[in-house]
């Protein structure tokens, strides 16, 4: 899961609501925590840490159930347009805020799927394990400064399928633009799944908490946590857990390091 709440839409000076009311986590995060827990499903959360403090609730909640907290920037700010000193800056308000919190990031989303160089260099000085990569899953593997890689694919994002600010992501996937239905993303997802499952490897599967704004959608999330979920041969476990086992097996992944 990525996006705790409104960070993002408060960053932009769009929140017209009250702080720590975003339905997202008071509504439908419950819901989704809940058939997690039916299908006995553990997993990792990106949080913004500027969410931390606001819904800490959400986040012990998260904790007390077994899933991880990773960190998705401060207030979801594109990670691949920031300079050196805004990414050191954003990083060390990050880890105050998760100190505070009692979470301990050993991950990192960066929003919009890309770093800088520095990044690597930072991220390492802070005590991150992992990073989710915009990728494919064939590059999964150990990255620069030690770091392990745990791509995602644009297309196993359901903000890919259901928001109209995706329409260039999906041209450039040969797609049409128009957004699409809840129906086609489980189609494709089942099929993909398939896939890595004969093929072997690494895929991360993303759900945004807003976007599961209908009972359709919701109905897909539980379709896909319980595909999962009942297959012998699918190791599912939050992200932290999936990293320390590539770092053990490095003849198995791509060096990505320099």
């Amino acid at each position: 899961m990525d996006n705790l709440g409104e960070a993002q839409d408060v960053l932009n000076s769009v929140w017209p609501h009250p702080i720590g009311t975003h339905p997202a986590v008071i509504t439908t995060l419950p819901r989704i925590l809940s058939l997690l827990t039916k299908h006995n499903i553990r997993a990792t959360y990106f949080a913004e840490a500027w969410s931390l403090g606001v819904y800490p609730d959400a986040v012990r909640e998260l904790q007390e159930g077994g899933h991880e907290v990773a960190w998705h920037g401060w207030q979801h700010e594109r990670w691949g347009m920031l300079d050196g000193n805004k990414e050191r800056e954003l990083l060390r308000k990050s880890w105050d805020a998760a100190k505070k919190a009692g979470v301990r990031y050993l991950g990192f989303r960066p929003p919009g799927g890309r770093v800088s160089e520095q990044t690597w260099k930072l991220l390492d000085e802070y005590g991150v394990e992992y990073i989710s990569l915009e990728g494919r899953a064939e590059e999964t593997g150990l990255g620069k400064e030690g770091i392990v890689v745990l791509p995602f694919e644009w297309k196993t994002v359901d903000a890919w399928w259901y928001m109209e600010k995706f329409a260039s992501k999906r041209k450039e996937a040969g797609e049409s633009e128009e957004v699409k239905t809840a129906r086609e993303f489980k189609e494709w997802l089942m099929r993909r799944l398939d896939e890595i499952k004969r093929d072997g490897g690494f895929l991360s599967v993303l759900f945004h908490p807003f976007l599961q704004a209908s009972e359709e959608k919701l109905e897909v999330l539980e379709a896909v946590v319980k595909r999962i979920s009942e297959d012998p041969e699918i190791w599912v476990a939050p992200c932290k857990e999936i990293a320390d086992w590539v770092r053990k097996h490095p003849e198995l992944y791509q060096d990505r390091g320099d």
